[in-house]
């Protein structure tokens, strides 16, 4: 399947080549046509044998259709398996499926199992490494890279750059640890993620990877990693060094195409277990921050999967919520620090898809549209391109409030523990008023953000807690089990703890750049 710069429609890459090189020159994502998705709709009434594994196959072989079979295989064994993630997710009385084993309980191997919450649905996306959804690409991505660059027989090496709201972060530095020919460096923002998130960041190990504070918010870190990618001076400086540029966020196409499983496989889990009927219509409602994960969900309801709304859930941060209101797409705004940072973005880059894939592949359009954004800090779309994005989309904000009393609720009513962010999913769910059953995607695991979630349940005053006691005290009021990678973060070395300002990291991303070779050599 061909990919497509958004704002070039000329520029057109393999998956194998979109996929090592992240973004285009002209700063567009590579994506497929409209049409060449829909051509692949499938019969999901054929799906029903289909495990998470086989799911991913389907799912690889149209859109990484450069990718033997044993290839694609290969990446899937090496993702998905049981040292990358926690299957045994039983819940004892609240565990599904109905037989289950106790403490004991291991049922099949699915790395996003669905439970109930209440009368509807919440996907369960934080078993993996880092515990957080990140992980589900993340494991994957470094597979598909270092598949595509071996294949393509290149001497170069490959330089990841990140931007991260709080999980990436540590999921791109745990999945690119010591992979072969690549170096990595992660960028977040000061005071802009959690103290647990920081700290999985802080102690990450591998001779290849390095983090940043940038002085400045999420949108700072992106807008530093995309003007890298289109800087010609660092282009040539790559040149000279054999360095190629690539990406492990989800502007890179290899980081998206993953997240589509999920919705398909949760779907046809759906069904089995007998909790919906085959071609009923469902919802999926998701915290939404760079529009990546819920784009996801558009494209499995291209290929087939019957997806009435995608619910795209904001907290205070509520640019998209206007925007898929409105039509207008303003970023000049204050970005509100929030109990919810992986969210807290006012420039959300996988919308740009969106607009590619339902302005009918219109790359000029989309070009000004981003041109716009850039020289004015806003643009507006047209009633026909909106109605079509309100024919799959509806959107909703919580505030911090709405969000901590979601928690509190979800707790007490439904014995339940969500984040943070899941909780604005949870308390979007709730002004919508839409009739279909509903998935939740429960993007990380409360742990990771233990204080917030820990003040909304409890009456202690926990302010005077390091972030360590609150893990425990959430787990003796819970009783859920902490993950490992969490609770082993208090005897963890500190490694990283460099924070620049914007100039001084593209100055440290130009000196890695030119010692690159000795760095992954070591």
């Amino acid at each position: 399947m061909k990919l497509y710069s958004t704002r070039n429609i000329k520029e057109t890459k393999d998956p194998k080549d979109a996929i090592i090189k992240g973004l285009s020159d002209d700063g567009g994502l590579y994506c497929p046509k409209y049409e060449d998705i829909i051509s692949h709709k499938f019969d999901i009434g054929k799906l029903l044998s289909n495990d998470y594994k086989a799911t991913a196959r389907l799912v690889f072989n149209i859109f990484f259709d450069d990718f033997t079979d044993a290839e694609i295989e290969n990446c899937i064994n090496l993702a998905y398996n049981k040292n990358n993630f926690d299957v045994n997710t039983c819940r004892g009385e609240h565990c599904e499926p109905a037989n289950c084993r106790g403490e004991h309980c291991e049922p099949d191997f699915n790395i996003a199992p669905v439970s109930k919450i209440g009368a509807n649905f919440l996907m369960e996306l934080y078993h993996g490494p880092t515990s957080a959804f990140k992980d589900v690409a993340l494991t994957i991505l470094p597979q598909f890279l270092t598949t595509a660059y071996k294949s393509k027989s290149e001497n170069k090496k490959v330089y990841i750059l990140t931007a991260t709201s709080g999980d990436t972060g540590k999921a791109a530095l745990s999945g690119f640890k010591d992979v072969d020919n690549t170096s990595i460096t992660v960028f977040y923002p000061t005071d802009g993620v959690s103290n647990i998130q920081k700290l999985q960041m802080q102690t990450s190990e591998g001779k290849n990877v390095s983090v940043v504070a940038l002085k400045g918010n999420f949108d700072d870190c992106q807008r530093l990693v995309k003007e890298i990618y289109t800087d010609e001076k660092i282009h040539k400086l790559c040149e000279e060094n054999n360095v190629v540029l690539s990406s492990a966020n989800s502007i890179n196409i290899g980081r998206l195409v993953p997240q589509i499983v999920y919705y398909i496989q949760t779907y046809i889990d759906l069904v089995n277990a007998n909790n919906i009927k085959l071609g009923d219509k469902i919802n999926f409602v998701v915290p939404t921050g760079n529009f990546g994960d819920i784009l996801a969900g558009f494209i499995a309801k291209l290929l087939g999967t019957p997806i009435d709304k995608l619910i795209c859930a904001s907290n205070d941060n509520n640019v998209l919520t206007d925007f898929i209101n409105t039509g207008v797409y303003n970023k000049k705004r204050e970005l509100y620090k929030t109990i919810s940072p992986s969210m807290d973005i006012l420039v959300s880059s996988n919308l740009e898809r969106l607009l590619f894939l339902l302005s009918g592949n219109d790359a000029d359009f989309v070009n000004n549209l981003m041109n716009n954004l850039n020289a004015n800090g806003e643009y507006k779309i047209d009633g026909e391109l909106l109605n079509k994005i309100k024919e799959h989309f509806v959107a909703y904000y919580a505030t911090q409030d709405e969000c901590r009393k979601t928690i509190k609720e979800a707790f007490e009513n439904e014995k339940r523990i969500i984040d943070t962010h899941t909780a604005v999913a949870y308390a979007c769910l709730k002004k919508c008023g839409l009739s279909a059953p509903t998935v939740i995607l429960s993007t990380a695991s409360p742990y990771k953000f233990a204080r917030d979630v820990l003040k909304c349940i409890s009456n202690d005053n926990i302010d005077a807690l390091d972030d360590f006691t609150c893990l425990d005290k959430l787990h003796s009021i819970t009783k859920e089990p902490i993950p490992k990678n969490l609770s082993s973060l208090k005897t963890k070395e500190k490694l990283f703890d460099t924070t620049l300002d914007y100039k001084s990291c593209r100055d440290f991303v130009v000196s890695n750049i030119k010692n690159i070779n000795h760095k992954i050599n070591m």
